[in-house]
């Protein structure tokens, strides 16, 4: 699977991002590096990263040592809760660009809505100056609710153009994906192979996987896909990176996406996130 191979998805503002990104939460310093130009080398063009994870320096590190031009690839990160007034969301944009080397991100989120601050609106409208300032070429939110994402739409009129939430078999969050793609809004998945859960041990999907000749992330990585969603898996080794790239030669049939389906909870999330009183900074 080589990057050329990776279906692109357009954004509602004309920008485009392959279907399949690398989370790089816990990849930091020169293992971090090292794991992430390792990723570029091995096909993903998409780095998703954040001002809290503190390794926006590495990522930039890993984009220039991996030499594939700058306007092939596409670079995420996020702008924490303590930082939503505007001009500290502002300065913190630069201050992660000035982390990371480069001259503009390639989309830039909320981190968090954070409501019971209520600033997430004025943190928008730092994002929107970013993006007329050249900052950042497309903006967006995570972990955003519907009430959150209309208020940001009503006191704005900027839609955003990606919304990142914890998203997996577990937890598939149908009416928080339908209404983003009502509204034009791309879905990220993160945690798409669950997190501290025993989603890569679940029977359902081992029996997929095995029909089809595939593992069960890949399997699950497919999911995603064919829901609408765009993943952002983790992984350190080549073996492992390769193999959940290749998720775009097959197909889940529907009775497969079905046989999933029932692995849904209402309380699926991870660890409790909700965004309705989660807040994170």
């Amino acid at each position: 699977m080589t990057a050329d191979d990776i279906p692109q998805i357009t954004l509602n503002d004309g920008t485009t991002l392959p279907a399949i990104g690398f989370g790089t939460y816990k990849l930091n310093g020169s293992s971090g590096v090292e794991g992430m130009t390792r990723a570029i080398h091995n096909g993903y063009r998409l780095l998703d990263s954040a001002f809290n994870y503190e390794n926006e320096g590495a990522v930039g590190r890993a984009v220039d040592r991996a030499g594939v031009p700058r306007d092939e690839l596409r670079v995420v990160s996020k702008l924490p809760g303590r930082h939503h007034a505007f001009d500290q969301a502002v300065t913190t944009v630069e201050e992660s660009l000035y982390r990371a080397g480069l001259d503009y991100f390639d989309l830039y989120l909320i981190h968090w809505p954070n409501p019971s601050q209520g600033l997430y609106v004025e943190a928008w409208q730092a994002m929107i100056e970013v993006k007329k300032l050249g900052l950042v070429r497309s903006i967006g939110v995570c972990n955003f609710l519907p009430e959150h994402l209309q208020r940001l739409i009503d006191e704005t009129g900027v839609i955003p153009s990606v919304n990142q939430i914890e998203l997996h078999p577990y937890f598939p969050q149908d009416e928080q994906r339908a209404w983003d793609a009502e509204h034009g809004i791309v879905t990220q998945s993160w945690s798409p192979l669950g997190r501290a859960n025993q989603l890569l041990q679940e029977p359902v999907i081992g029996s997929i996987a095995e029909r089809l000749g595939k593992s069960i992330p890949q399997v699950i990585l497919r999911w995603h896909y064919q829901l609408g969603a765009l993943p952002l898996p983790k992984a350190a080794s080549t073996e492992r990176q390769r193999e959940n790239l290749s998720l775009f030669d097959f197909e889940l049939s529907s009775e497969d996406m079905a046989l999933i389906a029932t692995l849904a909870s209402p309380d699926g999330r991870t660890f409790d996130q909700d965004p309705a009183s989660y807040e994170e900074f």
